[in-house]
């Protein structure tokens, strides 16, 4: 399900999934068919870690590549779980041919 509101988006996101819902900051973002595909994936990946882990090896990834990089845009650009996002974000079929726990390899 889709949402459109700019109040439950961090301020320089454009979009973020919070399952089951794919939340737009602006409503002409739901035409943007590679947003969604970035936010669909990671509804895959919260689907495969059964949620609420998913948020919390997220959050502790994100912990980690920011003491590495230093830098905000940087540490949450190399969690494993945008990295995966990011680099099919661009194949419309991706969702039906990825394997299971496929965010494994951008770790």
């Amino acid at each position: 399900m889709v949402i459109v509101s700019k109040y439950l988006i961090p301020k320089g996101y454009t979009a973020i999934t919070l399952f089951p819902f794919i939340i737009l900051r602006k409503e002409e973002y739901r035409d943007n068919a590679i947003l969604l595909n970035h936010e669909k994936i990671h509804l895959r990946q919260q689907l495969e870690l059964l949620i609420l882990p998913f948020y919390l090896w997220y959050c502790i990834e994100f912990l980690i590549r920011l003491l590495i990089h230093k830098k905000w845009h940087k540490a949450y650009r190399n969690i494993s779980f945008e990295r995966e996002a990011y680099a099919n974000e661009n194949t419309p079929d991706y969702l039906k041919n990825r394997r299971l726990l496929s965010f494994t390899s951008f770790i």
